[in-house]
């Protein structure tokens, strides 16, 4: 039996995923998919049976749990999208970004059945992470000019070299932060939230500077302990927690806990659609507002330049926020977090959606602060980033009593 032959596209996130997929299914590079039946796998046909749900309420996808789509984890939303793709019997399957936001065990599962489906199926995968492109891959290729050239499949992407960001980080804007020991102090603290465990006596101790890795598969609680130490969370009350040395439920207010504390997550891109400058972002970091409705001081605005000299964008610090590329925008947004060096900075989930060019970079910025600031650091992920580098690991387990804790060496 002759198997199929398996390619994949090894791209940057500027190219136009659009077009990409276009000129594959056209046949315009290759012509041995001309006449076959494909189908295709992304975050846009995702979006698109997800729209379907919400307009006619009726579930054309259907997940393991009968849930929505909406209303599913990532990992189930792309099987269901899988099983769907499959019942139609394509001959070649467009694979865009399969694997991003998805925890080890839901890549495994998808992985496995990708696996067996290659075996007759014939497999086109773009991929922007190398990690990510499947081993039965028989071809990859990489774009030149906007057309595919074949390459080596042992790709040398290479970790950060620290040459990227050489100034030295910006002094605080003032010394407010009085010392503490330790930042944060989770003490045996069980979780549950409608009689449904989420959290087994987790005890978890941050001092400063210290640089923690937070992970765990979807649904073991790492977004629960974040409102937990962010103060969001009403059961905070009920367990044993400091916080700032603040004993949690003694009179502070949820103001008095964040002000410590510096905050960066994906998804804080989409809440950012105003045309502010470079310039205006950062500087907005000082008052944490999403733009700047007052004069910023002298003091300010020399900090906020310090920090675009050392993302190398003081050239274009009077451009909109809204035209810089994802990765230089989650640098803009680190500073804006950072320029107050607080205590703790929280990274969820920061590389999600990233291509190799910028994880890289990302990763060497988060790498820096952590070397030269006395910031103490939680990067939050489902799975282990090669390039960011903490220095000590706290995992969760789900089980039935609740996910339990455990720093790793």
């Amino acid at each position: 039996m002759l198997l199929p032959k398996h390619k994949a596209y090894y791209i940057s996130n500027k190219e136009d995923k659009k077009k990409l997929i276009k000129s594959i299914t056209s046949g315009i590079w290759f012509d041995d998919l001309n006449h076959l039946n494909g189908a295709i796998f992304s975050e846009s046909a995702l979006n698109f049976f997800i729209e379907e749900e919400i307009r006619h309420e009726h579930f054309n996808v259907q997940t393991s749990t009968k849930n929505s789509l909406k209303n599913s984890s990532e990992g189930e939303r792309k099987r269901a999208l899988l099983n769907h793709i499959l019942q139609s019997n394509p001959d070649y399957i467009v694979l865009e970004n399969a694997f991003d936001c998805l925890d080890i065990e839901s890549l495994s599962k998808i992985e496995s059945t990708l696996n067996k489906l290659s075996e007759t199926t014939i497999i086109i995968q773009i991929a922007t992470r190398k990690r990510d492109i499947l081993s039965f891959i028989n071809d990859v290729y990489i774009l030149e000019n906007g057309q595919p050239k074949l390459c080596s499949t042992s790709l040398e992407i290479g970790k950060p070299t620290g040459k990227n960001f050489t100034q030295d980080l910006p002094q605080p804007y003032e010394s407010e932060w009085k010392t503490f020991s330790p930042l944060i102090k989770l003490n045996n603290v069980s979780l549950s939230y409608r009689e449904r465990p989420i959290l087994d006596a987790i005890s978890w101790e941050i001092k400063p500077g210290e640089f923690w890795q937070l992970i765990g598969p979807n649904g073991s609680g790492k977004s629960t302990i974040l409102s937990l130490i962010s103060g969001d969370n009403p059961k905070g009350y009920m367990v044993d927690m400091t916080l700032f040395e603040m004993k949690k439920g003694s009179g502070e207010t949820v103001w008095d806990i964040k002000k410590n504390i510096g905050f960066y997550t994906s998804e804080m891109l989409r809440g950012f659609k105003r045309r502010d400058t470079v310039e205006s972002m950062i500087i907005s970091g000082f008052v944490d507002s999403i733009g700047l409705y007052s004069f910023p001081t002298d003091r300010q605005i020399s900090i906020a330049h310090k920090w675009l000299e050392v993302l190398n964008m003081f050239d274009i610090k009077d451009k909109s926020f809204q035209f810089l590329s994802n990765g230089h925008k989650r640098l803009v947004l680190i500073a804006r977090a950072m320029v107050k060096h607080p205590p703790l900075l929280i990274l969820d989930e920061p590389t999600n959606g990233l291509d190799d060019a910028d994880a890289k970079l990302f990763s060497e910025l988060v790498n820096k602060i952590a070397q030269e600031s006395n910031t103490a650091i939680i990067y939050v992920s489902h799975r282990k980033e090669e390039y960011i580098t903490p220095d000590f690991i706290y995992e969760l387990f789900p089980s039935e009593t609740g996910s339990i804790g455990k720093q790793i060496t």
